[in-house]
Formats: structure tokens, C-alpha cells, sequence
């Protein structure tokens, strides 16, 4: 199963896996992998603890990080954001009354400002809050992947990364957003369809996966969308991936960072309740359907905010949900392979299983093959 791109990272299969729980990370990189940690969300110290224990805990193997940089969104700054002058009052007054009439207790007065300004510290959306932790990634020498989940990396970005010895991906959903990507110089694209969980597009898989592979050739591309399964990876190996991206598989792995209520939503969910929605992060995400993003859709709501004035209105929304445990208010990007996920399993197990699926899905399509 060693792919050009299993060469040139030095990992023995080609699963990528995509995750925001350094556990899941850790497990798959030392399964042979390559573990992704998705770092928009942190900040610099915190992203710190974060990559030092990965250096300790994935036995010197490479291991790759992911994250946010939007070409269109609003800036706000980061540090000490004044939230009644960037959020619409009546954006905010819809989203605490919806929780009001639910029963969903209001964050305590005394202790509201502090812990929304621990909230917005994390939200690092844009050039200057992504520099700092790509900084920071580019000194730990197992990082041997970045990838941009949103937005085409500058020229700087990428020529500092190769500097390092560090390849540059970037996650595409249409034609030509690849041809931008290739044209800026990264190494390697991720296709996703519109099946994936978090941000997509609006293109299937099977349609967009040998489009991007053809408009990019001899560029290695990943597929991504809908992959949770080794039938599945055949798929894509057949259509010209040199390997697969996976994220929502792994949510409902014992390592996930899913609390167990979250955890048996997924397991309960159909695929059809993985929905694109902007309530989220203000642009097209899928995510698995809620109270909270059936709200936004009832007759009068607002429109979502412009990422990532969505992503810091939500801070409020998510922290009362939390302390109230209201799980059927809670939210999370997921795609259309929830429907296949029934009980929490291992990294390990997923990835013996995908490996056993693939081995019996091709030895059918030789047999067929040498038959005719």
C-alpha cells in the first residue's frame, strides 16, 4: 500500500487522520499513519503542551498539523475583542433567548467576561493568528506535514515550511481552488467532497476526486469525504488518490475527545443528520443536526455572522450548553459517514478494519480482472 506519498513522509500506509484530540493523533502515526492535529483551536501555550507530548508519545515518528486560513473573512484582532461592538445586538439577543425558552441556564454574571475572554482567545482565524502557531509547529522537526484547511497559503508560508523540510497540503472542494493551490506552489491537495464533515463544498466525491487528480497530475492528491471504510479507500485508490483523509470516523474511537453523551448522539445519528449548515463558523460546514442549528432555520431567524464573528458568538451558546449538559443542543462537525458509526471502537480496531476491507475489496477486483 506504500504510495509516492508514503515515500516521501516516510509513513508505512497512506491513512491521513484528521483530529483536534492529540490521542487519536498519536494512535494512528504510531499504527503507521499519519496523525493531523487540527491547531486553529488552540492557543500558542496551549499548542505547545500539545506538540511536546506528541514528540513524546508517537516513538519519533512523523506526524503532521492542520489549520485555519481563510482568504475571505472579517478581522477582528485577537486579544481582548469588545463583543458588544462586533456582534449585532439583536444576533445575540435571538441566539440567549432561544436558550432562555429551553431551560438552558445564562453564564453567572460575576463570572461571564473572564470566561468568554478565555473563549476568544482561541479563536484563531486569520493570517496573523495562524503565523504564530506555524511558528511554533515548524520548531518541533516531527511536524513533517502542514496542512491549510481553509484559504491558499502565502509564498512565505510555503517557502519557510520547505525551509524546514516541512510539505505543505491544502484541502480543496472544486477545480479551481486546486489549480490556485498548484499554481501557489504546495505540495500536495486534499479533494473533499461535499459527504465530509466541517467545511466543504458542494461536490460529491466521486465526482470531484478524479477532477482534482487529472487537473493537478503528477501533483499526489488525498481523498477525503465519506471515507470511513476500506471498500471506501479502494474507491479512491481507484480513481487516482495516492491516499485517503479521514476525520469523523475517529470521533467515535475511545481516544476521541467526544464526551460520551456527544459520543452516543453520532452513534445514533443517520447520515442524513449530518447537515450543512453556516451556524457553526459563518461558512458552509457539516455538522451533525441540533437544536441549536435547528434554530437557525426557523421562520425569522438570522442570518449566520461572517466567520469568525459566528465562531465567537457561538462561544456563549456553546459554554451554556456545556454546564447544562444539554446534549441535544450540542454540536459538532461530522459528515455523512455517521451513519456507519454504531459503537465506540479503537484507533487501532478502525484501522485494522479499513486495512482487512481494502485487502478484500481489491482481491475481488483482481479476481474479476484476471476472469475476463
Amino acid at each position: 500500500m506504500k504510495t509516492a506519498i508514503c515515500h516521501s513522509l516516510g509513513i508505512d500506509m497512506p491513512i491521513f487522520a484528521f483530529s483536534h484530540c492529540r490521542d487519536v493523533v498519536a494512535e494512528v502515526t504510531k499504527a503507521g499513519g499519519m496523525g493531523v492535529l487540527g491547531i486553529s483551536g488552540f492557543t500558542v501555550e496551549q499548542l505547545a503542551q500539545e506538540l511536546d507530548w506528541l514528540d513524546t508519545h508517537t516513538n519519533g515518528l512523523p506526524y503532521g498539523v492542520d489549520l485555519l486560513m481563510p482568504n475571505n473573512y472579517q478581522d477582528v484582532g485577537h486579544k481582548k475583542l469588545d463583543r458588544d461592538a462586533i456582534l449585532p445586538k439583536d444576533v445575540v439577543d435571538f441566539m440567549n433567548r432561544k436558550l432562555d425558552e429551553a431551560g438552558i441556564a445564562r453564564l453567572p454574571e460575576n463570572e461571564r467576561d473572564a470566561m468568554l475572554r478565555s473563549e476568544d482567545e482561541h479563536t484563531n482565524v486569520g493570517t496573523a493568528e495562524a503565523a504564530k502557531l506555524f511558528d511554533l509547529a515548524l520548531q518541533h522537526p516531527r511536524v513533517k506535514l502542514v496542512v491549510s484547511a481553509l484559504g491558499t497559503p502565502s509564498k512565505h508560508f510555503i517557502d519557510l515550511a520547505h525551509e524546514h523540510g516541512v510539505l505543505v497540503g491544502a484541502l480543496v472542494g472544486k477545480v479551481e481552488h486546486a489549480l490556485a493551490q498548484k499554481a501557489a506552489g504546495v505540495d500536495m491537495l486534499i479533494a473533499q467532497g461535499m459527504e465530509a464533515g466541517g467545511h466543504t463544498g458542494s461536490l460529491t466525491s466521486m465526482v470531484l476526486w478524479p477532477q482534482i487528480v487529472d487537473a493537478v497530475a503528477p501533483m499526489p492528491v488525498l481523498a477525503a469525504g465519506g471515507i470511513g471504510r476500506g471498500r471506501q479507500m479502494a474507491a479512491a485508490m481507484a480513481l487516482g488518490a495516492e491516499g485517503v483523509w479521514c476525520g469523523s470516523v475517529w470521533l467515535g474511537t475511545r481516544e476521541s475527545e467526544l464526551q460520551p453523551g456527544l459520543k452516543q448522539r453520532l452513534f445514533d445519528a443517520r447520515s442524513e443528520d449530518a447537515l450543512q449548515t453556516r451556524a457553526h463558523s459563518g461558512k458552509p460546514m457539516r455538522a451533525l443536526r441540533s437544536k441549536y442549528s435547528d434554530v437557525w432555520n426557523e421562520p425569522g431567524a438570522p442570518s449566520p455572522l461572517p466567520m469568525p464573528l459566528q465562531f465567537i458568538l457561538n462561544h456563549e451558546s456553546t459554554l451554556r450548553i456545556k454546564r447544562a449538559g444539554a446534549v441535544d443542543w450540542m454540536f459538532y462537525p461530522v459528515g455523512q459517514i455517521v451513519g456507519d458509526m454504531k459503537q465506540e471502537t479503537s484507533v487501532r480496531q478502525v484501522i485494522y478494519e479499513f486495512m482487512e476491507e481494502f485487502i478484500t475489496t481489491t482481491d475481488r477486483l483482481q479476481a474479476l480482472v484476471a476472469e475476463a
